[in-house]
């Protein structure tokens, strides 16, 4: 099952909206600063390294700047909000400052700080089934405050709740235990807010960095437990199963199969060397008539 059409025109827009803020981000003439010679003295040895390797060194470290920029841009934006897309969620906070106070109970509390004791200790391996015993039920202890979370990814219906930490691939040393600690919390909060439904909570990754496309590797494949592997403690602090990672995350928050191949299909439909071309044909309205505009509208799944 493909993905919904109005879903395909939100990407393609998506893609458009990165694709120019690239552009317009790129150093149009990174030689027009050689003239300062503070810029020239950091830069100088770089340059004439590169001379070595490259034919114009100077428009070399102008795309390396920008696709540097590109890389920050993805994740900072483009992965949450596809995610957003595929399944109609959005971003959510919980703060006592928006919701006054936001408790858990006593027994909530006391419990997460002895999971996350137990898994720092390796007293207890991660198990969803015996960590969400222990924070799932109505204890009838006092209420305390709960720390303030937010989730990158939020979607309901009469019977679920499920929230989504989008992460980068390559998380700081020592990030899995905060990141237990956040997702504990959060769901015993959640739990407190929306007592009649069941409450899952995932960390996701929008693709695996371990995947080799020289090696003929499919570049939407997932060996998850060799991508999970190479991140420092994630097996000490998570379950297999609240992990999500590449087509998986994908395929789980469209609803449908082959969702990560359909997204990276739109992508490599937009973003040739024609793009800006085909980009200014869309925005004359000059040439709304024109047969040739009709055709890039259905190419790049816009609606007309």
């Amino acid at each position: 099952m493909a993905l919904d059409s109005v879903v395909k025109e939100k990407i393609s827009l998506e893609v458009i909206r990165i694709l120019i803020s690239a552009i317009d981000s790129t150093p149009q003439d990174i030689a027009s600063n050689w003239d300062n010679p503070f810029f020239r003295a950091f830069s100088v040895k770089c340059v004439n390294k590169l001379e070595e390797k490259v034919s114009d060194a100077l428009f070399f470290i102008s795309l390396s700047s920008w696709l540097q920029g590109l890389n920050m841009t993805l994740g900072q934006t483009f992965f949450e909000s596809i995610a957003h897309y595929l399944c109609e969620g959005k971003k959510r906070e919980y703060t006592s400052k928006k919701l006054g106070n936001l408790q858990i109970t006593q027994t909530q509390r006391y419990n997460i700080g002895s999971i996350i004791a137990n898994l720092s200790n390796t007293i207890n391996s991660p198990s969803l089934r015996d960590e969400n015993a222990q924070l799932f039920q109505d204890f009838n202890t006092p209420l305390v405050n709960a720390s303030d979370f937010s989730a990158d990814v939020f979607f309901e219906n009469a019977d679920l709740i499920i929230a989504v930490e989008l992460k980068s691939v390559k998380p700081n040393s020592g990030e899995m235990r905060g990141e237990k600690q956040k997702i504990l919390e959060g769901k015993a909060a959640l739990y407190r807010l929306f007592p009649s439904k069941r409450i899952y909570f995932y960390i996701g990754f929008p693709f695996n960095p371990t995947v080799n496309p020289v090696n003929n590797e499919d570049v939407t494949g997932y060996d998850k437990s060799r991508f999970l592997n190479t991140i420092i403690n994630m097996n000490k602090y998570f379950a297999y199963e609240e992990t999500l990672a590449a087509s998986e995350l994908w395929n789980f928050l469209s609803g449908t199969e082959n969702t990560m191949e359909e997204i990276l299909e739109i992508i490599n439909t937009i973003s040739t060397t024609e793009f800006i071309t085909k980009f200014h044909l869309l925005i004359d309205n000059s040439k709304r008539s024109a047969p040739k505009y009709l055709e890039q509208l259905r190419e790049w799944n816009f609606f007309f």
